[in-house]
């Protein structure tokens, strides 16, 4: 039977295990429940060596620095992150991408592991799993891909319908592939790691996530802060020129949406910021709008947002084509709702059907390809079309603290990180421009050394 023993003056006991000792003492209360947490350990071999180690635990509860003892596993940890993770990160897409990093490349590995066993070596660990073997999603396009290169090159053909079963994807899925392929956009071979860009999204999520679990006092020191995320080689963005950038202006003009695309590629702005622009945030007569809600899609489901960040909310100036673009646009807009009346679906957006209708996210994208098909031009996203612009008014001399503020980055260290292996002319124009100050025009001190040596 268990003997407990008390000293006198310390609060807790110390009772014997068969041939080990344990302690136990109350920790401090639940903050919802009120009740006291009991803060138990075992296994030592002698009662002084377990009432020395109460000793410590108490010290260091009464410092902050101590964590309770627990199984919880690293995937019980995350199933009470993510709810709590939502309501402290204010971008939903971020919280929709920690969550799915997690699921898919940190629960697999390691979810069944005790959190308090997880230290730098087994995060190093992980690292080097995912980089090597870290992919768990079939290739579908490469699949899709071989198949219809395989029966064109033999003179046939396939339809998207045949595609798609074989594949065992969507119809859709298969039609916007053979697209793709038809206009040369065709896929380059998976490997079975994952990229350094995605271990190290891998590494934000878990250092954001043991943080947390430090706070809860779950572990007592971030183990992720001790190792260091691969660095994703630097090269460079895929952007247009701007005789490429005005050719495809050139070519929309004519579109419902011209305004929305001369928006894009005057100011910068994220697909998410355009597709949530409101009416309510036109400022026309002063040439400038705001940037203050965005619509975002996370699992296939639009939602709505307030930016990215602080800084994402932001008040942009516009040049007088855009302004006079958006008042053509808006003017439309209005006839559009007299047309509809009653049926008009108004959500106060900016850019919508012709019946209020949002336009979900995803179309926008597909129509940018799809009009760069046609003309010939390089493929770009969304957010590549983004890069042209930083890069165009970087080159044009506008100052980067301008374009830092106007894409709504949150430094202008980070976009001159971002774009400045984009530009290599201006850190030669800086190397030259400098040197001007004190070298002058070349041959500068020649005379000077001639006469130095002839004295020599």
């Amino acid at each position: 039977m268990p003997r407990t023993r008390k000293r006198r003056g310390i609060p807790g006991s110390v009772t014997r295990r068969g041939n080990k000792w344990a302690y136990a003492f109350d920790g401090p209360a639940d903050p919802l429940t009120g009740e006291r947490n009991r803060i138990r350990k075992s296994g030592f071999e002698s009662e002084d060596e377990a009432w020395e180690k109460m000793a410590e635990a108490q010290a260091k509860l009464r410092e902050g620095q101590l964590t309770k003892p627990s199984k919880r596993t690293v995937t019980q940890f995350f199933e009470e992150w993510f709810p709590k993770m939502r309501t402290s990160i204010g971008s939903p897409t971020t919280a929709n991408n920690y969550e799915t990093l997690a699921r898919a490349y940190v629960i697999p590995v390691i979810g069944k592991k005790r959190l308090q066993d997880i230290d730098a070596i087994t995060v190093a660990s992980l690292y080097e799993h995912l980089l090597n073997s870290g992919r768990r999603r079939r290739d579908t396009n490469g699949e899709m891909f071989r198949i219809w290169q395989e029966v064109t090159g033999r003179g046939d053909e396939i339809s998207a319908r045949q595609l798609a079963r074989q594949v065992g994807v969507t119809h859709d899925a298969a039609y916007k592939a053979m697209r793709r392929f038809r206009a040369g956009r065709t896929p380059t071979d998976a490997t079975n790691g994952l990229s350094k860009k995605t271990v190290r999204s891998v590494h934000i999520m878990l250092r954001s996530a043991f943080a947390d679990a430090v706070t809860w006092k779950y572990v007592p020191t971030n183990p992720v802060a001790a190792v260091k995320a691969p660095s994703p080689e630097n090269r460079g963005h895929r952007t247009w020129t701007p005789a490429e950038l005005r050719r495809f202006l050139t070519a929309v003009q004519s579109d419902r949406l011209y305004a929305m695309w001369l928006l894009l590629a005057t100011t910068g702005m994220r697909r998410s910021e355009v597709a949530g622009l409101r009416l309510d945030g036109l400022d026309l007569d002063n040439g400038a709008l705001a940037v203050k809600a965005t619509r975002v899609v996370t699992n296939g489901k639009v939602r709505q947002g307030f930016g990215k960040s602080r800084r994402s909310r932001r008040r942009l100036s516009l040049d007088k084509a855009t302004v006079a673009a958006l008042l053509t646009h808006v003017e439309m807009i209005q006839a559009e709702k007299a047309t509809w009346a009653d049926a008009y679906q108004d959500h106060g957006l900016v850019f919508c059907w012709e019946d209020g209708r949002p336009i979900y996210p995803d179309t926008i994208t597909e129509w940018l390809a799809r009009i760069a098909d046609r003309l010939g031009l390089p493929h770009l996203t969304l957010h590549e079309l983004r890069h042209t612009y930083a890069t165009t008014a970087l080159r044009a001399g506008v100052h980067p603290k301008i374009v830092s503020t106007r894409l709504g980055h949150a430094t202008v260290a980070f976009t001159l990180d971002l774009y400045t292996a984009d530009i290599p002319e201006l850190d030669q124009a800086a190397a030259q421009e400098i040197s001007n100050l004190f070298v002058g025009t070349p041959g500068f001190g020649t005379d000077a050394m001639e006469v130095t040596l002839e004295a020599a």
